[in-house]
């Protein structure tokens, strides 16, 4: 069990990440960034603070106290039959209070929030660690027989609620945790596919199949701690798929362990026509059904060249009308990614400290857009960052096509630096919403997947839809309310929102960060947006299932988890 503990103990439990990794404001009032895992570590990030008692009208002086309450954890309520058996297996397991409740929990607003507060509610009354596929087998037989519930453990990555132990759940609850099945099984070089088991996590498995010369293109957002397993239970979309493809598309063969029995097809041919895929039904069940075990996915040789770039545009709404047509003409790089004005000014104080004579953010930011981008207003810019990998020729050839397409919409090449500073930010922006949360700053992000002519409608009015609610349920200040367009489609793209306010002089702040988000929500669908395009449905979005896939629709999903799961053993309800 070594390596589970291990990983416990070097990632924080009531925070995003690594334990020695976070963002802190030292004795002058600078922005530091700890430890020595991404490129901001050990700098110092002079603009940091300028731009957030500006943006969020926080102060230094207001720190949020902090409360410890570490009694609050309840005793476990354990099936004895289901121990007894159990130990007979010699699976591990545990029923520790930190083992659960670091298991407890994914890292919506509301769960990180109480973690800090010290108020646990429900949390899994025991964590299993499996080996190996036949290790599930095991567990789920022993959980049908004892009437236990399971519930599947990856990387603990999730915004969906979908690691919350339901409340009304009155048998013992397992956290099935996957991280010991983390072997990449077999590499088949003639079919350029691996067979992996499910519990390994994002970056292992990249570099593992590194060190053998391929790698599987998919990185999401948080693909130093998801896990293969929960890419698949979620239907995961990676930064690189208009190279690589989504999770859907890397997927040949999948096994995963039902109380039902075991479900896998009989071969590993690339395309099937043998009814409706039984993969759709593995692929988004979040849980539900069942536990994911081993994956075949598509490998590719590593590319021999990477090159990043960013553009930059007079405004949003060009930036998009070029990201549409590079989508029109089927010529996207690894990834483009457009950020609007307020992000990219967040971008820009984030810039670690360099030996300039420009103190402050907004100066630095006027003489650096004033000189390099004459007539481009610093409050209307905005910036897309790109990624092209590939063989050299064929990289600087795309090269070329891209920033001239972007040129016919007033898009200036900002360079190399820039747009990978913007993919730097990708990993290290979690880390953030702790920083926030030490000066009553809180704040989310969410996404959604709209058609095109939608898009520059939907980004407006969720944004607007933020600030109003923000006033209207009494937040003092004005929110941050911004998005992104992160992924490109022949037929849309998807958009992600960031929106955090101070919620000084709020008595119950996360309840009005909820009203807000669930508002938001309701303006993405009545925009034309979808309920998720990859972080998933959990239980923080099911409400909106019935109108999503319609009745009839929802009818079916319904009777697939009556037949596999009669009796509800992967009872953490999400979905349905």
């Amino acid at each position: 069990m070594g390596s589970t503990q291990a990983l416990q103990e070097i990632m924080k439990w009531n925070g995003w990440g690594y334990s020695d990794s976070r963002f802190f404001f030292n004795k002058k009032g600078q922005a530091e960034f700890t430890g020595k895992r991404y490129k901001l570590s050990g700098l110092i990030i002079p603009a940091l603070k300028d731009w957030f008692e500006s943006t969020f009208g926080a102060s230094l002086q207001h720190k949020t106290p902090p409360i410890l309450n570490s009694s609050a954890v309840h005793p476990p309520t354990l099936n004895e039959t289901f121990v007894e058996e159990l130990k007979s297996t010699g699976i591990p397991f545990s029923h520790d209070a930190e083992d659960r409740v670091f298991r407890a929990h994914g890292h919506c607003l509301h769960e990180i929030f109480a973690l800090r507060e010290g108020k646990f509610g429900r949390v899994p009354d025991m964590v299993i660690w499996p080996n190996c596929h036949n290790d599930v087998v095991k567990v789920v037989e022993l959980a049908s027989k004892h009437n236990v519930c399971l519930i599947p453990y990856g990387g603990g990555t999730s915004v969906s609620s979908a690691l919350e132990c339901p409340p009304e759940e009155t048998r013992s609850i397992v956290s099935l945790d996957t991280s010991q099945m983390n072997h990449i099984l077999w590499i088949d070089e003639k079919n350029l596919t691996a067979h992996v088991e499910a519990g390994i996590v994002g970056q292992d498995l990249e570099r593992l199949l590194n060190e053998s010369g391929y790698c599987t293109g998919h990185e999401p957002d948080s693909m130093e701690f998801s896990s293969l397993g929960g890419w698949v239970a979620t239907r995961a979309s990676g930064m690189k798929k208009n190279i690589y493809g989504n999770i859907e598309d890397l997927v040949v063969h999948i096994k995963m362990v039902t109380p039902r029995g075991v479900i896998e097809k009989s071969c590993q041919g690339p395309r099937m026509s043998t009814g409706p895929d039984i993969h759709h039904f593995i692929m988004g069940s979040e849980g539900t059904l069942g536990v994911v075990t081993e994956v075949t996915m598509k490998i590719r040789p590593m590319p021999e060249y990477q090159k990043y770039g960013s553009v930059v545009f007079p405004n949003f709404e060009q930036g998009v009308a070029c990201l549409r047509e590079v989508a029109r003409q089927r010529c996207a790089p690894a990834s483009i990614r457009l950020m609007d004005n307020e992000q990219f000014k967040f971008g820009h104080a984030l810039k670690p400290q360099v030996s300039s004579i420009f103190t402050s953010f907004l100066d630095g930011l006027k003489k650096f857009y004033i000189t390099k981008f004459k007539g481009f207003d610093p409050n209307r810019l905005c910036v897309a960052t790109l990624l092209f990998e590939g063989d050299r020729e064929r990289v600087l050839q795309h090269e070329k096509q891209v920033y001239d397409i972007a040129a016919k919409f007033g898009g200036l090449a900002a360079g190399e630096d820039n747009g990978q500073r913007g993919y730097m930010l990708t990993f290290v922006i979690a880390y953030l919403r702790d920083l926030g949360m030490d000066y009553y700053v809180i704040g989310e992000s969410f996404e959604t997947s709209v058609p095109w002519d939608r898009v520059l409608d939907i980004c407006q009015n969720v944004k607007e839809r933020i600030v109003r609610e923000c006033k209207d349920k009494g937040v003092q200040f004005p929110p941050l309310s911004t998005c992104r367009v992160t992924q490109t489609y022949d037929a849309g793209a998807c958009v992600y929102f960031y929106f955090a306010f101070n919620y000084r002089g709020l008595s119950d702040p996360v309840h009005v960060y909820e009203q807000v988000e669930h508002a938001a929500r309701e303006e993405i669908l009545a925009n034309g947006g979808s309920l998720s395009h990859h972080h998933g449905v959990g239980k923080l979005r099911k409400e909106w299932m019935r109108e999503t896939v319609s009745s009839v629709g929802l009818g079916m999903l319904k009777s697939v988890k009556d037949f596999v799961d009669p009796n509800n053993i992967f009872g953490n309800r999400n979905l349905l």
